[in-house]
């Protein structure tokens, strides 16, 4: 048996396939190892895998995790993989490498992550050939759900949203701005608190489509401006993309690239039905 996970910063998604080729599905959080350490991830695996999970009798974790780009932060998965799964061989790599395997199986092109965080590259067909840094939280993550979270909360905290839509935020949510400043610089998870206010602006673009699509529209234009652009020839490549927030809005996602010349390829809310087939199907033998 073996199990294969699609980790980002808020939920993983994992597969198990069992004994008889049958695929069973579950979630837990996402454990992104810049903000969640090995001790953390142990206790957090133990308390929420299903307990149909026979995690003994596993031969090997295939785990795909936002973050884990460098040996360090590998490591700090791995550590925590190995004390869960006792038996099986464990492997661990970046969410980007899961989302070129899904998006373009052994094909060469552009993928792209949307998700509570963004990430981008060229793909050969078998391993990454080029990624221009998206710098995380702080520093970028440009068209990401916290990119466009914080500008969310930036325009309700100076009173810039729209009348009726900040009402509406204050009666889902009820934050001050001293909550917000709380949330942001005391608590944990930053990333994925200012992340989960991209909902609430899907929830109700269709009320306010002025608000929401000038919004969406800056982030995905930041995310060209900062990123996309800067890739080789990206021209001649299609746009394919993973993640909740690019699916979500990939009307205007298809505009924005449309505006820098760019083809729409491959847009799917989650890699992992696409890893699974890639595994079973695709991956080389041996």
């Amino acid at each position: 048996m073996i199990v294969i996970a699609d980790g980002g910063s808020t939920k993983t998604n994992w597969c198990l396939i069992n004994e008889a080729g049958r695929k069973i599905y579950f979630n837990t959080e996402g454990y992104n190892p810049y903000f969640s350490k090995t001790e953390y991830i142990v206790k957090s695996l133990n308390e929420t895998l299903p307990d149909h999970l026979e995690k003994e009798k596993l031969t090997g974790v295939y785990y795909y995790g936002a973050g884990c780009s460098t040996p360090a932060n590998k490591k700090i998965v791995a550590d925590a993989m190995v004390q869960v799964f006792t038996n099986a061989e464990i492997f661990v790599g970046h969410d980007l490498l899961a989302s070129c395997r899904a998006l373009l199986g052994n094909e060469p092109g552009f993928a792209a992550i949307l998700g509570t965080g963004t990430n981008s590259c060229l793909y050969d067909g078998n391993d990454i050939t080029l990624n221009i840094d998206s710098l995380g939280y702080f520093l970028g993550d440009e068209g990401s759900g916290s990119f466009i979270g914080k500008r969310i909360l930036s325009d309700y905290m100076k009173g810039y949203m729209p009348k009726g839509l900040r009402e509406a935020f204050y009666d889902n949510y009820a934050l001050t701005n001293e909550d917000i400043f709380d949330n942001i610089y005391n608590k944990p998870l930053p990333n994925r608190f200012c992340a989960s206010f991209s909902k609430f602006l899907y929830d109700f673009k269709d009320n306010y489509e002025d608000y929401a699509f000038a919004t969406i529209d800056y982030a995905f234009t930041a995310f060209f401006e900062a990123l996309v652009i800067h890739y080789p020839n990206y021209k001649d490549h299609k746009l394919n993309c993973v993640g909740s927030v690019g699916y979500s809005f990939r009307d205007i996602l298809s505009i924005v690239a449309d505006r820098y010349e760019m083809g729409v390829g491959k847009i799917i809310r989650s890699p992992i039905d696409d890893l699974v087939h890639y595994h079973l199907e695709l991956a080389p033998k041996g």
